[in-house]
C-alpha cells in the first residue's frame, strides 16, 4: 500500500472508529472541495464500519484486525478515557507502520481540515527550520505540569523514517 501511495517517501496517516466518522467525512470533503489530492492518505479504521466508510470515501485503508478490532467504535465520551486512550494506541501504531517501513509520515487527527496541502512544508530541505529534525510536533497549548516541559500536541506532527524516530515510537507502545 505505501510503495503505490507514497509521495517523495511520505505519507498521511489517521485512524479513526465510527464514532469519529463524521470527522473523516468533513476532512475527505472539504479537501476534495478545495482541489487537494487524498492519494497519499492513509486511514487505519478500527472497525470493519470505518474501513468500508474511508474507502467508500476514495481513501486508502489498512485494517490491522489483530490489533485495532478490540478498540471500542463510539466516541470518547471524556479526555483519558477507555475510548481516548485505546485511540492514542492507534495513533502510536498508524505512525510506527510507516515509519518502521523506512517511510516519513504526517500524522492529524480526523478532526483537522486543510486550507493548504501541509507537506510541502515540512518536505522543504533547503528550510532549515525543519529540515533538520526527526519529528515536528506544534504546542497543544497546555501548559500543565503533567506534559512539561513539551507540551507537543499529538493530533498533527511530522515524522521523518530513521532508526531514532523508529525507536521513539517503539518506545510509546511500552510507556
Amino acid at each position: 500500500i505505501l510503495e503505490k501511495i507514497a509521495r517523495n517517501n511520505a505519507v498521511v496517516v489517521m485512524t479513526v472508529n465510527m464514532g469519529q466518522s463524521s470527522l473523516l467525512m468533513n476532512f475527505a470533503c472539504s479537501a476534495l472541495r478545495r482541489g487537494f489530492d487524498l492519494g497519499n492518505v492513509l486511514v487505519f479504521p478500527t472497525d470493519l464500519e470505518s474501513k468500508k466508510l474511508a474507502e467508500g470515501l476514495g481513501l486508502a485503508t489498512y485494517f490491522d484486525e489483530h490489533n485495532m478490532s478490540t478498540i471500542p467504535k463510539g466516541e470518547a465520551r471524556r479526555y483519558g478515557d477507555k475510548i481516548f486512550r485505546s485511540m492514542m494506541y492507534a495513533k502510536v501504531l498508524c505512525v510506527l507502520y510507516p515509519l518502521l517501513l523506512n517511510y516519513d509520515v504526517l500524522f492529524q487527527d480526523v478532526d483537522i481540515v486543510w486550507f493548504k496541502d501541509p507537506m510541502p512544508f515540512f518536505q522543504d530541505s533547503d528550510d532549515p527550520k525543519v529540515a533538520n529534525f526527526d519529528v515536528l510536533f506544534q504546542h497543544d497549548g497546555s501548559d500543565s505540569v503533567r506534559y512539561a516541559p513539551y507540551s507537543a500536541n499529538s493530533g498533527f506532527y511530522y515524522v521523518r523514517a530513521n532508526k531514532r524516530s523508529q525507536y521513539l515510537f517503539t518506545s510509546l507502545l511500552y510507556h
